[in-house]
């Protein structure tokens, strides 16, 4: 549970979530709402089938062999997640190494990195200060910040666009490589060590939020920017892109469609309470994302009333919360680089609880391919050494001078709404529809000793496919190009690898699907009610034989002892 916990404090998810409600203020209602119809339902759908499968990411869908593309999907998303995300936690290590010393770097002009336009000044009043060479307003607009200067002249590098990768940025690259050896000795020797790990990785995080609450509330602006926060701007309900952003938001926040979930969840005690733990960590994971947003919001208050200007004026887009925003905004605190390390280290914590579980839900899956007849020592841990291995290398990609394009086509397309919504409606389908809700909530009732409440039914069978489905065609219909920085505009041939990133995941479900179906004998009832037989493993004979009338026994496959899987067809 731990695990969870820390992949429900997802660094960029936090981040995110408050880039969403500076852009749309009304963000938090559809939020709430999609989260209680979309988001919790199969955030437990996801750990309950872990648990009572008691497999990875692949194998739980041995409760429906037909549709195990939705394994290889989330095998395949959950990888692209791996590698781009760490960036966040390379560059996160980055600013804290560079946080060690007594003026911040980005605080001041002067720098190799800076240019001749760099201006320190945050006042807009004093635009014409006679200090500044009389400077008006306008000018001042052209000019830099030393904050911006030093994320893309120092950190970035970045090029004139993807077509132009240039050279690594060695010191980034040091960054990633550590940052990929700190997750390797952390996973390596399985969720119990990674368990004892995110006890504190998982915990921390609180106590710095904690803190940086009681610095941001004290500083002048900060009640404005909370009223800010929690006040809605209905006139944005109706707006489409809303609604779109609250369910794509929900879904990635919540880890729904990556397989981590249902990795961990096969860890749990059979008759583990997984339905109290899901909403418990649902609950934890919204509640973290509301909590920093008084933390944030305090902020930018305070940024907003040093500037001059309106708070939806001061956030960035995309990476910029963490990396522009908050950083100019510690330059303006007594002991800066105090509070730089401080939120520089709880960003790097909040990356490495996800980065755990990511690389831990795709090792999972990745072994539960292998037969038990190739087992070999040290499996695992050479397992997760070549996973992080090629990782790195092609990371290799986003710390050159374009690596920053390289980044936002993976987390545009490969991770993105679409994909995380096609795979939450397929699993609701398959789990609710082929499967059978009233019978999977039967076999949640023999783990638990107590059926759920129907609305987690009506939501698996009903409200959650609708939802989306709703979304994902939103998104199609309103889908814009990448863009990058709101000025560059990706080549044709950029746009087809994002594509080919988004589509290599998701038409692993139809192609599996009609690959089983051609390959299969008999007619084709006969063979959708042979691909559809769930395959049993032991466990469920050994726990469901007290409370089950087994009857047409058919099948009884004489299988070693070490091969944990019968095929049998129950009737409850």
């Amino acid at each position: 549970m731990a695990e969870l916990v820390g992949k429900s404090e997802k660094a960029s998810e936090v981040s995110n979530y408050e880039d969403i409600c500076v852009q749309r203020s009304v963000f938090l209602i559809p939020y709430i709402l999609i989260a209680l119809i979309g988001g919790i339902p199969i955030f437990f759908l996801e750990i309950s089938l872990g648990q009572f499968m008691k497999a990875g990411s692949i194998n739980v869908w041995n409760i429906c062999p037909l549709f195990k593309g939705l394994g290889y999907a989330s095998m395949v998303i959950v990888f692209y997640c791996n590698t781009y995300y760490i960036m966040v936690l390379a560059w996160g290590f980055y600013y804290l190494v560079k946080s060690f010393t007594t003026t911040l770097p980005w605080a001041t002009c002067g720098h190799t990195w800076n240019t001749p336009d760099c201006v320190e000044i945050f006042h807009h009043e004093d635009c014409a200060n006679a200090s500044l060479a009389n400077l008006t307003c306008d000018q001042l607009a052209d000019r830099r910040s030393p904050v911006i200067e030093f994320w893309e002249n120092k950190v970035l590098r970045i090029s004139r666009g993807l077509e132009v990768p240039g050279a690594l940025n060695w010191e980034v690259t040091l960054c990633l490589l550590a940052c990929w050896v700190l997750v390797y000795f952390c996973v390596w020797k399985g969720v119990k060590s990674t368990g004892k790990i995110v006890y504190f990785t998982a915990t921390f995080p609180y106590v710095v939020l904690v803190v940086l609450l009681v610095r941001g509330v004290l500083l002048p602006g900060a009640l404005d920017g909370i009223i800010y926060y929690l006040k809605p701007d209905w006139s944005k309900l109706g707006s489409p892109q809303v609604w779109i952003d609250a369910g794509t938001q929900i879904f990635f926040s919540y880890a729904i469609g990556l397989g981590a979930l249902t990795a961990l969840g096969s860890y749990n005690r059979f008759n583990n309470n997984c339905y109290k733990d899901a909403i418990i960590l649902a609950l934890i994971n919204s509640g973290t994302s509301f909590f920093a947003g008084f933390v944030v919001f305090s902020i930018l208050g305070f940024m907003a009333a040093e500037q001059g200007v309106h708070i939806s004026k001061v956030a960035e887009s995309g990476p910029g919360l963490a990396f522009i925003a908050y950083p100019r905004a510690v330059t303006l605190m007594p002991v800066a680089p105090l509070w730089a390390a401080l939120f520089f280290f709880m960003l790097l914590l909040l990356g490495l609880d996800s980065q755990f579980v990511g690389v831990e839900g795709f090792i999972t899956g990745l072994l539960d391919l292998l037969p038990p007849s190739y087992y070999f020592r040290f499996q695992r841990e050479i397992s997760v050494a070549l996973c992080c291995a090629l990782c790195f290398v092609i990371d290799l990609s986003m710390v050159t001078d374009g690596g920053m394009y390289v980044f936002q086509l993976f987390d545009y397309y490969s991770a993105s709404g679409m994909t995380l919504l096609w795979q939450a409606f397929w699993e609701c389908v398959v789990v609710a529809w082929v499967y059978g809700a009233d019978r999977f909530m039967d076999d949640v009732a023999c783990m638990i000793g107590y059926r759920p409440c129907p609305w987690m039914k009506w939501c698996w069978s009903f409200f959650t496919p609708l939802v989306c489905m709703g979304i994902f065609i939103f998104n199609a219909v309103y889908f814009k190009p990448l863009v990058y920085n709101n000025t560059y505009v990706y080549p044709w041939w950029g746009e087809a690898m994002g594509w080919g990133l988004a589509l290599s995941s998701m038409l692993c479900v139809p192609l599996h699907v009609l690959g089983r179906l051609l390959t299969a004998k008999g007619t084709m009832a006969e063979r959708w009610q042979h691909l559809t037989q769930p395959v049993w493993g032991l466990h469920h004979l050994e726990y469901r034989a007290q409370d089950l009338e087994v009857r047409g026994l058919t099948t009884l496959t004489p299988v070693a002892e070490s091969s944990k899987v019968v095929v049998v067809e129950s009737v409850m």
